[in-house]
């Protein structure tokens, strides 16, 4: 057993980690501190903690700070880290300290431990991988670069990309007449195209709320140190690590315009899930449409099919259920909570830092990859595959008392009720009831109900 473990050491004293971990004690602490939920740091943020060591390393060789040759190991051994080659030596619970001092020490344990083996003597942790930085800087930084580079690289194509198939396939069904429907009962005629544009709206209005965010989120922490004064940092560390790390990622990072507040507050974050939110309560809507006019087939609305995935029952043969939009409801309903969770962490900015880090950068990343795979996946495996049912749409707008709408101008509100009120008692058409209660012509009422025409507005006459 003995030959399982090492002995490592800090500034608490010595403790046992395992042989093969590349972290120290310092991470070894947490792990043994934070036994509450099993959840690691998120990788893309693991990803953003490598890139920060690896531009921090530059800076410094750059400021003279760092030999070369300390620099070089250390700018190779994040980079590894940043591809996520290293993931199983990150296992520290999400739910640790608030500072996420623990993450960070994690990355600088690890990163030293190979830069150490590739250099062929000590590199230190805290001397070297953290030189001009301290986890107060780190962490909010990771925060806004791990948030950026996700929303770029997946979720901002991912909304781009349902924009477009709604908006396709609204154009393919532009001619398709339907029952529109307020407080879910029958209203007055619309076309697919006008439907589906709604949603292809409420997408693209989405995309670029969330881009919004992006130059806020390209002001980052680093420099700022402990408490926002930038407290053993070169003075032109800040700039040159932001300019470093723009050149990297083709994001233009730049330093935040106030230490105190990218330290003391995650009012940006905030701002994010609030977009992220209003993504999901979009998405959720569309969902829901999509659950509505799919349902049936034979007792439901039925105006469409969705693409048959898999059976939908363990007991009723042949029952299908729409699948992708119910996982995109509960995404939403996810990501809405991970918001409120967000909105909590939010306001636990003390003074100079806020302490709720670690559990912003998860619900914030969550949410991100979430509605990037649910909008992909609601585009190409719902929206571009369904299929309209015509027949049952025909016989629902010729027997909808709503057309009357259309004659008011003509035979007033009130003899319209009366007119409505009796087609749909009867179960007659309102051509047939008004032909007959009113002096209207066949003609005429054939243009007038025309549920085409009716989709264009204005007074017909």
């Amino acid at each position: 057993m003995a030959g399982e473990h090492r002995i490592e050491r800090d500034s608490m004293g010595e403790l046992e980690v395992p042989a093969d971990a590349l972290w120290g004690a310092q991470t070894q602490r947490a792990v043994d501190n934070f036994r509450i939920s099993g959840l690691a740091m998120p990788r893309t943020f693991v990803r953003a903690l490598g890139l920060i060591k690896w531009a921090a390393a530059r800076t410094n060789e750059e400021l003279g700070l760092l030999p070369s040759d300390v620099a070089g190991a250390i700018q190779g051994a994040a980079l590894d880290v940043a591809e996520g080659k290293y993931l199983d030596h990150f296992p520290v619970d999400v739910f640790q300290t608030g500072s996420g001092t623990s993450s960070n020490m994690n990355a600088n344990e690890v990163i030293s431990r190979l830069a150490s083996r590739s250099l062929g003597r000590a590199v230190h942790p805290n001397d070297h991988v953290n030189m001009c930085q301290s986890s107060n800087d780190v962490i909010p930084t990771a925060i806004h670069l791990s948030a950026a580079l996700e929303l770029t690289a997946h979720l901002l194509p991912a909304l781009r990309h349902l924009g477009n198939i709604i908006e396709t396939k609204g154009e393919a069904l532009r001619e398709v007449v339907k029952t529109g429907r307020t407080h879910l009962m029958d209203a007055m005629p619309v076309r697919f195209d006008q439907e589906l544009g709604g949603w292809a709206t409420q997408v693209r209005t989405d995309y670029h709320r969330v881009a919004g965010v992006l130059p806020r989120l390209s002001a980052i922490a680093q420099g700022g140190t402990a408490v926002g004064t930038g407290i053993n940092a070169h003075p032109e560390f800040g700039v040159r690590f932001s300019a470093t790390l723009a050149s990297r990622t083709g994001i233009a990072f730049r330093p935040a315009d106030s230490y105190f507040e990218a330290l003391g507050s995650q009012d940006t974050a905030v701002e994010l899930s609030g977009q992220l939110k209003t993504t999901a309560v979009s998405l959720m809507k569309i969902a829901n449409d999509l659950r509505w006019m799919n349902s049936g087939p034979l007792a439901g609305v039925g105006e469409i099919s969705l693409p048959a995935l898999q059976p939908g029952s363990s007991i009723m043969p042949g029952k299908v259920n729409p699948v992708i939009p119910e996982a995109c409801a509960m995404v939403a309903a996810q990501v809405i909570g991970n918001d409120a969770a967000i909105t909590v962490a939010g306001q636990s900015g003390n003074f100079q830092l806020n302490v709720m880090l670690p559990l912003v950068a998860h619900n914030v990343l969550q949410s991100i990859e979430l509605l990037a795979n649910a909008s992909r996946t609601l585009a190409d495996a719902v929206i571009e595959g369904f299929t309209v049912n015509e027949e049952r749409l025909t016989e629902a707008l010729e027997r909808n008392p709503i057309l009357v709408t259309a004659l008011n101008p003509i035979i007033g509100y009130e003899k319209g009720a009366d007119v409505a009120k009796q087609a749909y008692a009867e179960s007659r058409s309102i051509h047939e009831v008004a032909a007959q209660e009113t002096d209207l012509s066949d003609e005429l009422l054939d243009k007038l109900l025309d549920p085409a025409e009716l989709t264009r507005g204005g007074i017909k006459g």
